[in-house]
């Protein structure tokens, strides 16, 4: 029993040495090469010499940085000092520089776009970058030439050396006197010395070869622009202002005989039965194109309203069916055009009375007559 139980004891202890040799997964086979004291002692010597070497490589490396950013440091300085120095050449500062490139950006803008016209280029700000040391800086020298070659092809699409202007779709002489002298109200002068005949007449038709009428010009037509003097200047604008005074005393009393007319027709009795809340908005509208100024509209029938009622239009559109009222320059076609919609309402009102372009109303009369 005794022999039994060693035998036992003895087999229970070779198992329980060889599962704690084996409770590694990742040795080979179960086989795992045991270290000494000697040997861990040696790799654990490896391992610090290695961790001192990359400490003082971390080391030299943040000393790097650091003498990097003192480099970077001086070197700012250095800029801002020849920045400061390159903009007291110019006679200006950093703030100073700032301002500039707000207004040379928004300059260049508008002359790449062509927004507005030349003059206004000119007047915002384009003349006083033109005076401005600051444009000689390296950040604007080579835009600044750029700018002014557009700006002068710009000027010479319309402009000739001779200082003729060549009328293109959508001008008018309010609009070229702007252009040409920085206000609208000189354009007397240009109608005055076209009067006579436009520079390339020989080459227009005939109704075309003349400016007779200054709400009439044509696209090709080559105008003469005056130079003009401080009086001349004077006198084309108070000649403006008294175009302005007839053409209203005009509408004035034609308002008074329609009144008139209203009052006659309103004493006759009709007792013939009507829409009464169709006759009246009928009513309405034409009593509001009588009193506008200047009526925007893409209504066919409201053209040709305007144009009994002596309103100046301007047609939303970029054809009519009334061409005569165009021709005659009581209609504007302006297309959807934002600039040429405001353009077209600032235009002076037509100089003269209409002609009777649709008959004089007695059609039948003359049918008759002429049995």
């Amino acid at each position: 029993m005794l022999m039994f139980l060693l035998a036992l004891g003895l087999t229970f202890t070779t198992n329980v040495k060889i599962f704690a040799q084996d409770d590694d997964d990742d040795d080979n086979n179960g086989n795992m090469e045991e270290m000494d004291e000697d040997q861990w002692q040696k790799q654990m010597d490896d391992y610090n010499a290695q961790k001192t070497q990359l400490n003082a490589r971390l080391t030299a490396l943040n000393s790097e940085i650091d003498g990097l950013k003192q480099t970077s440091a001086s070197k700012d300085k250095d800029i801002d000092k020849c920045e400061s120095d390159m903009y007291s050449m110019v006679g200006t500062s950093k703030s100073g520089v700032a301002d500039f490139r707000k207004r040379f950006e928004e300059t260049e803008k508008k002359i790449n776009s062509k927004t507005g016209t030349p003059a206004d280029a000119r007047k915002m700000y384009f003349d006083d970058i033109t005076n401005d040391k600051a444009r000689c800086l390296p950040e604007f020298q080579d835009r600044y030439a750029s700018m002014k070659k557009k700006l002068a092809d710009w000027e010479g699409m319309k402009v000739d050396n001779s200082g003729n202007y060549t009328v293109v779709k959508g001008d008018c002489l309010w609009k070229i006197s702007k252009m040409k002298y920085g206000s609208p109200y000189f354009w007397p002068a240009i109608w005055d010395a076209n009067k006579n005949g436009v520079v390339n007449k020989d080459k227009m038709r005939r109704r075309q070869q003349a400016v007779t009428n200054p709400n009439l010009i044509y696209p090709g037509q080559i105008l003469k622009i005056p130079g003009l003097t401080d009086a001349q200047k004077k006198e084309a604008e108070m000649r403006s202002h008294q175009y302005r005074k007839v053409r209203r005393h005009k509408k004035t009393d034609m308002n008074k005989d329609m009144k008139k007319d209203d009052t006659k027709k309103d004493t006759k009795k009709d007792d013939t039965k009507k829409d009464t809340k169709k006759d009246d908005t009928n009513l309405d509208m034409l009593a509001l194109e009588r009193n506008a100024y200047r009526i925007l509209t893409d209504s066919g029938g409201v053209q040709k309203e305007a144009f009994f009622l002596g309103v100046p239009c301007v047609t939303l559109r970029e054809d009519t069916e009334w061409p005569e009222t165009v021709e005659v320059g009581w209609n504007a076609l302006v297309g959807s055009r934002r600039q040429a919609i405001i353009d077209a309402v600032g235009l002076p009102k037509p100089l003269f009375q209409q002609r009777n372009l649709f008959g004089e109303g007695d059609a039948a009369i003359r049918i008759v007559q002429s049995f």
